[in-house]
């Protein structure tokens, strides 16, 4: 379906077209959230495939490791706010394999993990014909098979089987040769090409190539302004992007048990608090889960600069840290497009109302419901219980059913024309105190 901003009613295919500027209030609405996607070089996993990780799932056959695990670093702190994770693992890698007599076995997955795994045959204890085949982990079993030929064996959820014949017994065959590979930045442009397919609000870069982060603040501008796909990314470093789509993380955090994430690191929460951060929130202030630094700390001076150029940091309060400022880069600021756009609670309510009217018109409205008078009164009225459900939890404000929303025919006959005047809440950030003294 197609979307996008609009400025003369001249589009050809059938989609909801929305030009969001502010005129003395600005446009908002809600929608469901906690949706991220990461793409990383992982030792175990589906390669160049959309993996979904949703939050408290066991990720052992997935991604080869507990979350606990240093490897799945990034993705656990997605996942401290994020309800999914849409993991993209970037690299093939090489497969670690082990031929033992006649038994052939191969990991599932390319990369260095297939390296824990052996293979363990004995002779089953019940029965002198047939042969245990155990699958072992880091010397833990994760799978046992009874057979009498080598071809009765069936792939299990870590390595595939071939060859034939009788197994030979064996106290322990271990797998080698497995390598995670090397990533280029094809492998992130066909990442961002999957990505495209699915639903979700943010995206996060978890490195430093300038080249990529363009690649990406241009994936994100042409998902919202020419495919009507709200979300954002969230970037290291990249105040330049000035764009309400796009996230700059300055610095990092120090977590509890003493390890240090960077700038480029901590876009992986930043990511998942801003995806799981309801229309009706703000992440000011907001403490990161598990830190109790940050790294590197700035001056009151450096902070004000680094808020002034659209920069999202972190700063010290209370052996905690609390993000500085809920904010994204736009700041190029113009009547219809004031700093309001810069506040990512602002944003979060204004990608609501375009994404949700979007699916609503697509879902209900789209080629069933005739485009006459009677027709656009009960889309007007399908849009009118839906704002006045977002200020019922303080997303909006001042909304006035009666004057705040027209519903007209559009120049084309099957074209409708919808205008609504719509007021965020912001969250309170400053409080200017005078106090007397009497």
């Amino acid at each position: 379906m197609a979307g996008g901003t609009w400025t003369l009613q001249n589009k050809e295919r059938p989609g909801v077209y929305i030009d969001v500027e502010s005129s003395g209030g600005t446009l908002g609405a809600a929608g469901s959230r906690g949706i991220t996607s990461l793409a990383l070089s992982l030792p175990w996993g589906a390669a160049k495939v959309i993996t979904p990780i949703v939050a408290g799932e066991d990720t052992m056959t997935t991604l080869g490791y507990d979350l606990t695990a240093p490897e799945l670093l990034l993705v656990r702190e997605a996942l401290k706010r994020a309800r999914t994770v849409l993991l993209y693992k970037l690299n093939d890698g090489t497969k670690a394999a082990v031929t033992a007599g006649a038994l052939v076995a191969t990991a599932k997955h390319g990369g260095a993990r297939g390296n824990d795994l052996k293979m363990v045959v004995q002779a089953n204890i019940d029965d002198s014909a047939k042969f245990d085949v155990k699958t072992l982990l880091d010397n833990a079993v994760v799978d046992t098979q009874t057979v009498t030929n080598i071809a009765g064996l069936k792939a299990n959820d870590w390595v595939t089987f071939n060859a034939s014949g009788v197994p030979t017994t064996t106290a322990g065959a271990p797998l080698t040769g497995g390598a995670d590979g090397t990533v280029t930045n094809a492998d992130h442009s066909a990442f961002l090409g999957a990505l495209e397919l699915y639903d979700f609000q943010t995206v996060a870069l978890p490195g430093t190539d300038n080249a990529l982060k363009a690649v990406y603040a241009a994936f994100i501008r042409r998902l919202r302004d020419n495919e009507g796909k709200k979300v954002q990314a969230v970037l290291e470093n990249y105040p330049t992007a000035d764009n309400e789509g796009i996230i700059s993380v300055k610095n990092g955090v120090v977590l509890s048990d003493g390890t240090t994430l960077t700038a480029a690191q901590a876009v992986a929460w930043v990511a998942g608090a801003t995806a799981a951060a309801e229309m009706n929130e703000s992440l000011t202030y907001a403490a990161y889960d598990g830190a109790v630094d940050v790294a590197p700390r700035y001056t009151s001076t450096q902070i004000e600069a680094a808020l002034s150029a659209g920069e999202f940091l972190f700063t010290p309060s209370q052996n905690r840290a609390v993000v500085e400022q809920d904010i994204n880069t736009f700041r190029s600021f113009t009547p219809k497009k004031n700093k309001s756009f810069h506040k990512n609670r602002v944003i979060r309510v204004l990608d609501g109302i375009a994404n949700d009217l979007k699916r609503i018109f697509e879902s209900f409205y789209i080629g069933k419901v005739s485009n006459n008078v009677d027709g656009r009164a009960l889309f007007r009225k399908e849009i009118v219980v839906y704002l006045d459900g977002l200020q019922g939890i303080g997303a909006i404000q001042n909304f006035d059913a009666q004057t705040d929303i027209t519903v007209l025919p559009g120049v084309d006959s099957d074209a409708v024309y919808v205008e609504v005047n719509i007021q965020p809440v912001d969250s309170i950030e400053k409080v200017y105190m005078k106090v007397q003294v009497k």
